[in-house]
């Protein structure tokens, strides 16, 4: 039986697949954004990466910095549009207090990992994390090819 289409609202925008690699995600949490309408209409024909950003806490307040919109050849005019810009994410004081203790405290860092629309608009979701060793990536690189060569094998027969 197919699979039906996966609807906009249920497929990431973008993803930090990075961040899965060079991290271990020890907690998720959802954030909203504050976007700019051009933003916007780029993020919804998935004009978005997330490669390069991370998550800064100043003053109490959250924002994602380097993530990289790209804006649509029909973006407004009177507005120059900048990429790279320094979004606000928006969370609740007590998770902004939980995430601000785990970074002081704990030596935790915050990173994005996945973009995507939830009831029209747009989430970011972002994890708590450590970071891993060489060592541990080494080894996260080898269960990868493991589990690549398990899936050839058992498909082979």
């Amino acid at each position: 039986m197919a699979k039906p289409p996966a609807k906009p609202e249920d497929r990431p925008i973008a993803e930090n697949r990075r961040a899965r690699f060079d991290y271990f995600i020890e907690e998720r949490l959802e954030a909203g954004m504050v976007l700019q309408g051009w933003e916007v209409k780029a993020m919804r024909a998935g004009k978005a990466q997330l490669t390069e950003s991370y998550v800064y806490l100043r003053d109490g307040e959250v924002f994602l910095y380097g993530a990289h919109i790209s804006p649509l050849r029909t973006a407004s005019t009177h507005n120059p549009p900048d990429p790279t810009r320094t979004r606000k994410l928006l969370l609740n004081h007590k998770e902004i207090d939980h995430l601000v203790g785990s970074v002081e405290r704990k030596g935790y860092t915050i990173v994005p990992l996945e973009l995507y629309w939830k009831g029209g608009r747009a989430k970011l979701q972002i994890g708590l994390a450590k970071g891993k060793k060489q060592h541990d990536k080494r080894l996260t690189e080898k269960d990868r090819d493991w589990k690549r060569d398990k899936a050839r094998v058992l498909k082979a027969r």
